[in-house]
């Protein structure tokens, strides 16, 4: 069979600045919350930091060959936020401008289209310990960040998201296993409430430009849990748990429908965790967008007593990425949830998939062939949502170069291209060659 994709499908790939710029102390760039927390022993495996990581703030034109001879139509970054602005407000910092000027003007020169992302998790230091999120005045702090991207960068990104996965700050400041490294839930839920309020007034603001070609969204990753055993108790609990009040449920519903959930606010006040809030608030976050990205990796089936084993696992130090079986036919459903659950009437694209390996010899990273065979079945269900209709315009794989993979370090590599950290050298993996196989055929048989 043939699985042939719409003519004007965008295949792309995506990164993210923290993840792989590197150049953390040049040009004036301030310290992120990454780069504080990256330095706290023991919280990176290998206690691995992104100081350099894959140097792309240097190398940034080798990435766009790699692009180009993938023949990607599409390259989703995000902005440093401390390279725009070291502090987080006040001065901006002209060499961050000239950076992203030259990446997306090289970007646009090889028919490249930009995507960019304002927020992808790495907050600069100086607002963190004015409170972070945590601090209403944080949007703010965001909304004036925006002005400076959308006054420099404006119409030339055609693709601009607010934040991508947001559930990282609750994960960094409930949990404490991303940056900041914070265990507080009732901070975490206050953080989520005010970064949506800066998402909605970015999107205002975006709005009074009157661009004429960019487009504005959010990313929102959907890890869709399953009962394990639909019947029982416990795994139905604990999928409703882990999709309304821990999951996409938190973003999805005030971000598309208005306001929390029923069980969200249930648990929200049955714990003395509910927000501060004003009169408002939920009309900000819900503002009409272009288009939704949706970030999937995987469908999971909660069966209690397996994950009262895993939690046990991490407890001892597992990896946060270590994962049970795949379940990529999932993401049909999920497409389905999004426009029949949440009435998602705007273009999707699916903004990160992908498939880690464990680092190792090179010869044997290279040879992938178990990320094709994942991403193949991906672009299966991928396919069959656009029979059933629902309207997907695009995808990225994850990413386009083996990175800093957060407090995973450098061990998982997730690239398109196998990254050598200690020369800067780029390699691309059989799974480069069979995505741009399937890029110049628009699908594959």
């Amino acid at each position: 069979m043939k699985y042939e994709f719409p003519k004007t499908f965008l295949w792309g790939a995506a990164t993210a600045a923290a993840q792989i710029e590197g150049g953390a102390y040049e040009d004036g760039r301030g310290p992120s919350i990454w780069d504080a927390f990256a330095h706290l022993p023991g919280r990176i495996k290998n206690n691995d930091v992104p100081d350099v990581s894959c140097n792309s703030y240097h190398l940034y034109e080798k990435d766009i060959e790699m692009m180009k001879k993938i023949g990607l139509k599409t390259y989703r970054f995000s902005f440093s936020w401390s390279r725009i602005i070291p502090d987080g407000t006040g001065e901006v910092n002209p060499a961050g401008i000239e950076y992203y000027k030259k990446l997306i003007a090289a970007l646009k020169a090889n028919g490249i289209v930009p995507n960019a992302t304002m927020y992808h998790w790495d907050l600069p230091y100086a607002l963190q310990i004015q409170g972070g999120f945590g601090n209403r005045e944080c949007v703010k702090w965001f909304t004036n960040y925006a002005k400076v991207l959308l006054d420099n960068f404006g119409d030339d990104v055609d693709l601009w998201a607010t934040f991508n996965e947001p559930i990282a700050v609750y994960v960094g400041t409930a949990y404490g296993f991303f940056a900041p490294g914070l265990k507080n839930e009732k901070y975490a839920r206050q953080s989520l409430h005010n970064l949506l309020l800066c998402h909605g007034e970015a999107v205002k603001l975006f709005r009074t430009y009157s661009f004429a070609h960019a487009k504005i969204g959010i990313v929102v990753d959907i890890w869709k849990h399953y009962p394990a055993r639909p019947g029982n108790k416990e795994d139905e609990e604990r999928a409703i748990f882990n999709n309304e009040i821990a999951g996409y449920g938190m973003f999805l519903h005030p971000l598309f429908l208005g306001g929390y959930s029923d069980e969200l606010n249930a648990y929200l006040e049955k714990n003395d965790l509910v927000p501060r809030m004003e009169e408002g608030d939920f009309d900000v976050m819900h503002q009409k967008l272009d288009f939704y990205g949706l970030n999937f990796y995987n469908g999971l089936y909660d069966n209690m007593e397996e994950i009262r084993k895993r939690e046990e696992i991490l407890k001892a130090g597992g990896n946060y990425q270590d994962r049970p079986e795949q379940h990529p036919e999932a993401l049909r459903d999920v497409l389905h949830m999004v426009v029949e659950k949440y009435h998602v009437d705007i273009p999707i694209y699916i903004t990160e998939n992908g498939l880690p390996q464990e680092d190792g010899p090179m010869e044997e990273v290279l040879n992938d062939q178990e990320r094709i065979d994942y991403v193949r079945q991906v672009l299966i269900a991928l396919y069959g949502a656009l029979e059933d209709g629902i309207d997907v315009r695009g995808y990225y794989m994850w990413s386009l170069l083996d990175n800093f993979e957060w407090s995973a370090g450098f061990s998982p590599r997730y690239g398109l291209c196998y990254t050598n950290y200690e020369t800067g050298e780029r390699i691309p993996k059989k799974s480069a060659g069979w995505y741009s196989g399937v890029i110049s055929e628009n699908g594959f048989d």
